[in-house]
């Protein structure tokens, strides 16, 4: 009776090992697997953008920038229909750096 309960005990200590074995091994593989993803999504933003005051006040310029050029460049598209409207566009984004320097300067 003893020897029985020794090997049934003995059976399920080796079960649980072999299960155990496999959890580990499953938890490495998600483990990978959520790294790998972490990596290329863009919902994980550990290591991405900067968040707090600074950086949200640069945003801020930085729409406001684009604002200005976007509207710019639609009032000189409805005032002249003609080949300027092309070079209106390529001045502006030459002109960009400048505008968003001008906005963001420190006064």
């Amino acid at each position: 009776m003893a020897k029985t309960r020794q090997r049934a005990r003995e059976e399920r200590e080796r079960l649980a090992a072999l299960a155990s074995a496999e959890r580990e091994r499953a938890a490495a593989k998600d483990a990978a697997r959520r790294s790998r993803r972490a990596r290329w999504s863009l919902a994980s933003r550990r290591g991405g953008r900067p968040g707090g005051v600074l950086a949200a006040r640069r945003a801020t310029y930085v729409r406001m920038t684009v604002a200005i050029l976007a509207v710019f460049n639609l009032f000189v598209f409805l005032v002249t229909r003609d080949w300027t409207v092309v070079l209106t566009l390529v001045v502006s984004v030459l002109v960009a750096p400048v505008v968003f320097t001008l906005i963001s300067r420190k006064r």
